[in-house]
């Protein structure tokens, strides 16, 4: 079974998120690195981007495949990882540590309820996680 550290909260596009006091950062799972991957690029908004729950916010591109980025909550996007546009490569390394995309301060704090728990998330992987 992936890697699914059970601090974190998910998305069924395979990101994860974590409060950080009023803040949510968000990357993508060791489960979605796991299906892309080498990653080659990662395409983030820029700091002050307004960001919607489920829907793109940037790309994340690997040898395979290229995806969408989407975010679990909506605000705006406070801090990004600048590191991953030299060294995308440690989404693959670090998924749920040094390879985070944004920090987000969230404008509905409702949203954070919907998103999925570390055991449901873990359950709709076991179902083929799509």
């Amino acid at each position: 079974m992936a890697n699914v550290p059970k601090d974190l909260k998910y998305t069924r596009e395979h990101e994860w998120a974590k409060q950080e006091g009023g803040r949510v950062r968000v990357g993508i799972t060791a489960y979605a690195q796991d299906q892309l991957g080498d990653v080659v690029f990662v395409e983030l908004p820029k700091v002050g981007a307004k960001v919607t729950a489920s829907k793109a916010f940037g790309v994340v591109e690997s040898v395979k495949a290229v995806s969408d980025l989407f975010a679990p909550v909506s605000g705006e996007v406070v801090e990004v990882n600048a590191e991953l546009g030299q060294k995308p490569e440690t989404v693959n390394a670090d998924p749920y540590g040094k390879g985070w995309m944004i920090v987000v301060k969230p404008s509905n704090k409702a949203e954070w309820d919907q998103l999925l728990t570390a055991e449901q998330y873990e359950e709709f992987l076991r179902q083929g996680g799509h």
